[in-house]
């Protein structure tokens, strides 16, 4: 019964008029920057994080994860119409989708994405409330060095999760472990590694770093590739709703990739992009019914898994982010900056102290999936309208509207050029072949880590065996070296690269 009254509370939060029309403008700006080749959930959250400043808390919370789920359902529309990914999640949609909209079967595509994505957004959203409270109470047990090993299982989560190679994605975790030492020691005042510049003293922005690798580096990206890689499909979309064929073959697929994100997007470093691949690779493995078309030709059980899986893994991601304090992926990342902004402490007193907040959260994702529904299905003409607009006129907008973004949180012109600087990082990893996200985990949990440790210590008295004479510490260190032992076996390890590989 006290979920009930819990859910009551947050629908009473989200049905405001005011709460209403921020999730409104956070799942359509959301929506309509996804649908922008190469600029994903991360880095449209990153523009978009100032423009919440202003708003109450939970107003902003709300805004920002409807822009969430609205970059992700964005990109699905992208990938099946011009066959270019809106984000990373996008790409293993972009293999069916596209084969359907070049045999002018776009709009059942395009319902597919969007009715696996509200069932499956829904489910999630269900999950989160039922075991939100338990994981509470268990939160509650923690204390420093818990906190501390949690946050190392949490890292070497999101190496093994990462995809590409995992030399590259331990480096890209140290890089911002290190970035997050920049700035003024905690304990003794002392100013550390700021290199004598005064506006390194307050560390790196978190801002400042996701808009520039995300948002800046993405931009660069794009600009490197020739204009007739960004030929976009002008097909009329037409009859948008599946035929009963389709809807046989799409339920099981909505209901494997559903379980299948509902799962992964709880695990650190998981998330998304990892739900889309597993979910397209497990349809793969699933025997084709009399006539139906091959994987790769056009399968509408290829576009309605994948998306399923990253819808239903994108709100359980927020679990470990609202009941523990900790980021699972860079967007929830991206949210721990949002709430520190609007002084809120992410982990388990979220719920006991702002309910309000906890709750209204949760309800306003199912109005938020209601809302993706009703706008993307009948807005979809403009969507492609808005696909048409020559890149080189997109561009210079994005370009000015992160740049007056970065100015306005701290009035300062170095923030501009900082951003600037790590465009270019950023657009460097993408050459490499360096996956971004591990950075941004590093970078936020670095200082909490480094915090907790110390504290850790500190009640300890310098006892370093505190870390495995707590049983809670030493399960969660324990499944951290198990994870790292599995991950370097040769079978394990090919395993994992073939589950990164686009077909």
């Amino acid at each position: 019964m006290e979920l009930f009254d819990n859910l009551a509370l947050g629908f009473g939060v989200a049905f405001t008029f005011q709460n209403l029309m921020y999730a409104f403008i956070g799942c359509l700006l959301g929506t309509l920057i996804g649908v922008l080749p190469g600029v994903g959930p991360v880095a449209t959250i990153a523009m978009l994080l100032p423009a919440t400043y202003a708003l109450p808390p939970v107003a902003a919370l709300i805004m920002l994860a409807g822009i969430y789920y609205g970059a992700q359902y964005g990109g699905s529309t992208t990938a099946i119409l011009v066959n270019l990914p809106g984000e990373a999640s996008s790409v293993v949609t972009m293999i069916d989708g596209y084969q359907m909209a070049r045999r002018g079967r776009a709009g059942p595509a395009l319902a597919a994405a969007g009715l696996g994505s509200f069932f499956a957004g829904c489910v999630g959203t269900l999950i989160l409330a039922a075991f939100a409270g338990p994981l509470t109470e268990v939160a509650f047990k923690f204390g420093p060095a818990e906190y501390f090993s949690l946050m190392v299982l949490g890292l070497i989560g999101a190496v093994v999760l990462a995809s590409g190679s995992l030399i590259k994605a331990v480096g890209m975790i140290v890089l911002g472990l290190l970035m997050g030492l920049i700035g003024t020691d905690v304990n003794s005042g002392v100013a550390r590694f700021s290199f004598d510049i005064p506006e390194l003293t307050d560390g790196v922005g978190f801002i400042v770093i996701a808009m520039g690798v995300f948002g800046y580096g993405e931009i660069i990206s794009n600009l490197s590739k020739p204009e007739e890689d960004r030929e976009v499909f002008t097909a009329k979309v037409t009859g948008l709703m599946p035929t009963a064929q389709d809807l046989k073959n799409m339920v099981p697929a909505v209901l494997r990739g559903t379980t299948l994100g509902s799962a992964l997007g709880i695990l650190p470093g998981g998330g998304a992009l990892l739900a889309a691949f597993a979910a397209y690779t497990i349809e793969k493995k699933t025997k084709l019914s009399p006539g139906e078309v091959p994987f790769g030709q056009g399968n509408i059980r290829g576009v309605a898994a994948p998306e399923s899986a990253n819808n239903a893994a994108s709100q359980t991601s927020f679990i470990p982010l609202l009941t523990l304090g900790i980021p699972p992926n860079a967007v929830m990342a991206l949210m721990v900056g949002a709430m520190t902004i609007h002084n809120i402490q992410p982990g388990p007193q979220v719920m006991t102290s702002n309910p309000e907040l906890f709750w209204g959260l949760i309800a306003s994702m199912w109005i938020g999936n209601a809302m993706l529904i009703i706008l993307n299905l009948p807005l979809i003409g403009i969507w492609i309208k808005l696909l048409s607009v020559p890149y080189r006129w997109l561009f210079p907008a994005i370009v000015l509207f992160c740049a007056i973004g970065v100015y306005s949180t701290n009035n300062n012109s170095f923030d501009i050029w900082m951003v600037a600087m790590f465009g270019v990082i950023g657009y460097g990893f993408i050459k490499l072949g360096m996956e971004p996200a591990p950075l941004l985990l590093g970078f936020i949990l670095g200082p909490m880590m480094e915090e907790n440790l110390r504290r850790a210590m500190l009640l300890s008295r310098g006892d370093w065996s505190v870390f495995v004479t707590r049983p809670l510490s030493a399960g969660l260190l324990a499944a951290a070296l198990l994870l790292l032992i599995i991950v370097a076996l040769p079978s394990i390890k090919s395993k994992r690269q073939e589950a990164f590989v686009e077909d």
